[in-house]
């Protein structure tokens, strides 16, 4: 009998033992996997380091591009597209104008009508879809359509809504798509981008199309400007603040405009305008420079993009990248940290499903056991269940990438500063800088926004308190029926 309780001790012990072995050696592997996700989270940490230094270095690449951009035609990476806005808004606009954005799978009509120093009277907008179909049908089909929202539109025009005898109505119109400008109101498409497809409108000037499009209507209206969305931003702004010189969109995409000295354009080659100034479309998503912190989860992202090696600029700080920016990081960790356990959530191998308004609530969530963090796996990447380590990594991911996008943003103006002279106190002269931005990323992501804000500060030093960051709330489809009302037809009559 003793011996058997001996070896029933013995078998006990030896379970036991093994047992205790099982849980160390899970305890180790736990241990090892969070050693080499925090080994990947601290090079990232590093790769995507943004130092004061390496930001002003970035900003003076930037000025440098600006001046090769504006000496020549492909003189650097930066388009430096001249606009043929020279005259801005002043506030003293009177009469109805109409705008037209037209920028993705919806496009919007507006009204708008001004009343000089007493501002915007009225406004009226509608939002139209349009049919899938029509995004790769042909250009008088598309054209056609949107005149006849269009003239659907005019005819809902109400009595407060005033247009003098005998006078053409005018329509600012707002084509975000890549267009080679040739005048102030007419410009060449020079390819869809969107999920448009539509052959035979490339090369062909929009204006004209849109116009025969009207004509076949009967609508009788004349386009008086085409701009695109960051050039509105900047007319919005001017319209409401005099002091505004720049402005710049972060959504989606970003882009940036300022006022230049038409003197300081070398490729303008017709004569210098009345104003001396002109508004140039930088297209600064387009920027790159060996300054800027890429990291292998941008390469990547870069060569497996439908436009590789463009857009780099924007690639890193602009609204469609930063969530897939987090997910490529995450995949990482679950391959070679096992990050989410032994299997790699299969959703997580999706591009572009972890969106940047996701990443946004994970970044902002201050609740102490990261619940929003811990549903955003849940019902985005299906990962049940994570534990409160796992979800600190990823809000520190969160804050990494976010952080560098904002404070590369705030390099990015204040290269547009230093080309206009304005990053530096000028003795006796109390010069205020106003910049006019607009966006998703800016307006929904507080911390993108907050980062942006401070870093500007912390770069402008003692100038900082003249220059002012705004928010230019829907400024680019104001600001087209703004451009049609300060390049009106009727403007000298009016005037006199």
């Amino acid at each position: 009998m003793g011996k058997v309780a001996v070896a029933a001790a013995v078998v006990c012990t030896a379970a036991v033992c093994a047992a205790a072995v099982v849980v160390m050696r899970r305890q180790m592997k736990s241990s090892g996997r969070w050693a080499k996700a925090e080994a990947i989270l601290r090079e990232l940490e590093e790769k995507c380091g943004t130092p004061t230094a390496k930001l002003r270095q970035v900003a003076d690449a930037m000025t440098v591009e600006m001046h090769a951009g504006l000496a020549s035609e492909g003189g650097s990476k930066l388009k430096m597209l001249i606009s043929y806005v020279d005259n801005l808004p002043t506030g003293d606009e009177k009469g109805l104008f109409y705008a037209l954005d037209l920028g993705g799978t919806n496009f919007r009509v507006m009204r708008v009508q001004l009343g000089g120093k007493d501002g915007i009277i009225k406004q009226e907008s509608e939002e139209v879809s349009i049919p899938p179909h029509l995004m790769v049908g042909s250009s008088h089909e598309l054209f056609d359509f949107i005149a006849a929202a269009l003239a659907k539109f005019v005819d809902t025009e109400g009595e407060d809504f005033h247009l003098p005898p005998g006078r053409q109505r005018e329509l600012g119109f707002t084509f975000s798509f890549p267009v080679r400008q040739l005048s102030l109101a007419s410009g060449t498409l020079i390819k869809w981008t969107k999920g448009f497809l539509i052959e035979d409108a490339v090369g062909e000037d929009v204006v004209g199309e849109l116009t025969k499009a009207m004509e076949r209507l009967g609508l009788d209206m004349r386009v008086a400007a085409l701009v695109n969305d960051t050039v509105g931003t900047l007319a919005g702004g001017r319209y409401n603040n005099p002091d505004v010189i720049a402005a710049v969109i972060l959504g989606t995409g970003t882009n940036a405009a300022y006022v230049e000295r038409a003197h300081a354009i070398p490729k303008w080659q017709g004569l210098l305008p009345k104003s001396g100034e002109m508004v140039i479309n930088m297209e600064w998503g387009n920027f790159r420079s060996s300054h800027l912190p890429l990291t292998e989860f941008d390469q990547t992202l870069d060569v497996e993009s439908l436009n590789p090696g463009e857009q780099i600029f924007e690639k890193i700080i602009s609204g469609m990248y930063l969530g897939e920016i987090v997910r490529r990081v995450l995949c990482r960790m679950a391959e070679e940290a096992s990050f989410f356990g032994d299997t790699i959530p299969p959703k997580l191998k999706i591009p572009f499903i972890l969106r940047t308004p996701d990443m946004s609530a994970m970044h902002h969530d201050t609740s102490p056991d990261l619940k929003v963090v811990g549903s955003k796996l849940k019902d985005i990447l299906e990962v049940p269940n994570s534990s409160l380590k796992m979800r600190k990594i990823i809000v520190e991911i969160c804050d990494i990438v976010a952080t560098r996008g904002a404070r590369l943003s705030a390099a990015g103006i204040l290269g547009i500063l230093k080309k206009l002279g304005r990053d530096a106190v000028k003795e006796g002269e109390k010069q205020r800088s106003v910049i006019a931005l607009d966006g998703g990323l800016f307006e929904h992501y507080t911390k993108f926004r907050n980062c942006m804000e401070s870093t500007l500060k912390e770069l402008l030093g003692d100038v900082a308190e003249n220059i002012i960051v705004e928010h230019s709330n829907d400024g680019s489809g104001i600001g087209a029926a703004l451009l049609a009302a300060s390049h009106s037809q009727y403007l000298e009559i009016d005037n006199s």
